[in-house]
C-alpha cells in the first residue's frame, strides 16, 4: 500500500492501490503519549487500571488522511480512528489509547506486542494473515477505479465500458495489488479483458501525463488519491483537473490488525462493529470523513479472503 500512498501525493500502499494523504511527520510512541509501553509480546493488556479496565494500545499512521492522521493540535483523527473510538465506547472493559506512528513501527509493533491493534488502511493478504489477526469484519474500504481523459467521460462510464472499448491501461507493477485486481476482473470478463501490461514503478506524474498525451487511456487509481492530487485546489496536479476525470470500480475492504495473542479483543471488536453497522454509525462516519458511504462500493456478500 506504500505505492498507493505515493499516488495520494505522499507515498503510500494502496501498492495495490495508492493512497492520498497528509500528515505530521512526527512519530510518537506509547511512552510519549502518556501510556506506559511494554516490550512483552503477550496480548494481555499492557497495563490495567485499578478499576479492572484493560488498556489497549492502538497504533495508526499519522499521515493517511482521511483514514488515519494527526490534527494540527496533535490529536489522533481519521475515519478508522473514529470507528475504533466508537468501538471503544461499546466495550466498557477496555480503554483504547492511540499512538500515531510510521508504517514500519506500526507493523513491527503489532507483531511484537508493543501495540495491541494497528490501523492504516490495510488490505487483506494471505501473507499478512499469517502474521496478524484479521477480524471477521472490515473497518472501512479503499475505493479504486480509473483516472482518464475528461473528453472520454461519456465513453468510459465504468470499468466494464472501458474494457469493452479496448481502453489501454497504464502499466502496473506485478507485485502491486492493483495488478491482481485487474487479473481478477479479466477472469470475470473473459470476453472483454483489459490488456494488462507489467511495468516497474514510476512517478504518478508520468501516469497522468501519459493519459493526457494519449499514450494510455486510463490509470488504475485510488479515489482518495485522485481527489487529493487532482480535484483538490491544493493538489500537486490540480492544473490537470479540467483534463482528467475519475470513475470508481470497487471498494477494497480495509482492516485493523490485531496482535496474534489478542483473539479475544478481536472478537469483541467484531461484536461492536456489527452493532455499529446496524445502528448506522459506520455510514455516518463514512459520510463525515469521505462525503459519501464508501462501504457501498464493497461487493455484496464480501467475506475476508475473497478476491475482488
Amino acid at each position: 500500500m506504500r505505492n498507493i500512498r505515493r499516488i495520494a501525493g505522499v507515498t503510500l500502499t494502496a501498492g495495490l492501490a495508492v493512497s492520498l494523504l497528509s500528515g505530521c511527520g512526527s512519530t510518537a510512541n506509547a511512552e510519549t503519549s502518556g501510556v506506559k509501553a511494554s516490550a512483552e509480546t503477550s496480548g494481555e493488556a499492557k497495563e490495567e487500571k485499578t478499576d479492572g479496565v484493560k488498556i489497549v494500545e492502538v497504533a495508526h499512521t499519522n499521515y493517511y488522511k482521511p483514514y488515519d492522521f494527526v490534527t494540527e493540535s496533535g490529536e489522533s483523527d481519521g475515519y478508522e480512528v473514529a470507528v475504533l473510538k466508537a468501538v471503544d465506547e461499546l466495550l466498557p472493559e477496555y480503554e483504547f489509547h492511540y499512538t500515531p506512528t510510521t508504517d514500519d513501527d506500526l507493523l513491527i509493533g503489532v507483531e511484537s506486542g508493543k501495540y495491541d491493534v494497528g490501523t492504516k488502511g490495510v488490505w487483506w493478504t494471505q501473507a499478512r494473515s499469517e502474521t496478524y489477526i484479521f477480524p471477521e469484519n472490515y473497518i472501512g474500504a479503499s475505493v479504486i477505479g480509473i483516472t482518464y481523459r475528461s473528453e472520454d467521460k461519456d465513453k468510459y462510464t465504468d470499468l466494464e465500458a472501458f474494457a469493452k472499448d479496448g481502453g489501454k491501461l497504464v502499466p502496473i507493477a506485478p507485485q502491486n495489488a492493483q495488478y491482481a485486481i485487474v487479473e481478477n476482473f479479466n477472469s470475470n470478463h473473459p470476453d472483454t479483458p483489459i490488456a494488462l501490461e507489467a511495468s516497474d514503478q514510476f512517478n504518478i506524474s508520468d501516469a497522468y501525463q501519459w493519459i493526457i498525451e494519449g499514450r494510455y487511456d486510463a490509470y488504475f487509481n485510488i479515489k482518495t488519491s485522485h481527489e487529493a492530487n487532482v480535484v483538490s485546489e491544493s493538489g500537486e496536479y490540480h492544473d490537470l483537473a479540467d483534463k482528467l476525470v475519475y470513475v470508481p470500480y470497487e471498494g477494497i475492504p480495509t482492516w485493523p490488525l490485531f496482535n496474534r495473542d489478542n483473539q479475544e479483543l478481536a472478537d469483541k471488536y467484531d461484536e461492536a462493529i456489527e452493532k455499529l453497522k446496524a445502528d448506522g454509525t459506520l455510514e455516518k462516519l463514512s459520510n463525515e470523513y469521505f462525503g459519501e458511504n464508501i462501504l457501498k462500493y464493497v461487493p455484496e456478500g464480501y467475506k475476508k479472503g475473497d478476491q475482488l
